[in-house]
């Protein structure tokens, strides 16, 4: 017996926070009977489990590693036609959905899977997974900016958490200069805002690691599956910070 919203997340419904959403709604069915209480526990293998009148199927789970450009909405789906990140992933016959989100105009490593129980753990920012950014931003920040970077800056919703930040490199020919953010928090648009904060825009932005996760050997709009030793350690990582 497992909780509810957590088997519709190993089917690949969504992740488990909109499957929480779905069950409050009340459009999950259990043998025939809506169930809107959080934390219902059923047996998958008898139950009959229905989500807007459609039964569940317990795929197997699929772990990608896309190595998204920009120009590409992190979303199964878009009202304005842009291309999703679904449409990169040519062969692959499971409903998978991102980890988390890169905005559109950000490159880099974005995680999709159908396991909404690791995704959710990953993107939650209690395990303080790494989020590594190379940020190529407007004039040459200065050692105290690049601090405050590090310490936490306040934006509208809130100061960001402690992480890291230095500077790579800098262009004064062109009046620009490359960072390495590290944040283990997902606001929306939070190291674009951040580089606002302190001013110096970011002019380019590409996520280059997350975890132990790089983009070593994945080409640009390529994606690739993650392998059984890469997902047992992410679990085992995960459980360690859970403790």
């Amino acid at each position: 017996m497992e909780r509810l919203q957590k088997i519709l997340a190993q089917a690949g419904v969504a992740s488990r926070r909109k499957c929480e959403e779905l069950i409050t709604q009340g459009r999950v069915k259990v043998n025939g009977a809506v169930v809107r209480e959080l934390g219902t526990k059923v047996d998958p293998a008898k139950d009959d489990i229905v989500v807007d009148g459609q039964p569940i199927k317990r795929e197997a789970p699929v772990y990608l590693l896309l190595n998204k450009p920009t120009g590409v909405i992190t979303s199964l789906h878009d009202p304005e036609g842009r291309r999703v990140v679904t449409d990169l992933l040519d062969g692959i016959r499971e409903r998978v959905y991102p980890v988390g989100r890169l905005d559109y105009d950000t490159a880099g490593l974005l995680l999709l899977t159908n396991d909404g129980e690791l995704a959710n753990r990953i993107a939650h920012p209690s395990f303080e997974i790494d989020k590594v950014y190379h940020a190529w931003v407007i004039g040459i920040p200065s050692a105290e900016k690049v601090r405050r970077l590090a310490a936490g800056i306040m934006l509208e919703d809130g100061m960001t958490a402690p992480g890291e930040a230095r500077l790579l490199e800098t262009d004064r020919a062109r009046n620009r200069a490359l960072l390495e953010i590290v944040i283990h928090e997902g606001r929306n648009r939070q190291v674009r805002r951040m580089c606002e904060a302190i001013g110096h825009p970011v002019a380019s932005l590409e996520r280059v690691r997350l975890g132990f996760l790089t983009l070593e050997g994945v080409k640009r709009g390529a994606y690739r599956h993650l392998t059984a030793a890469e997902v047992q350690r992410l679990k085992d990582e995960i459980a360690a910070r859970a403790r």
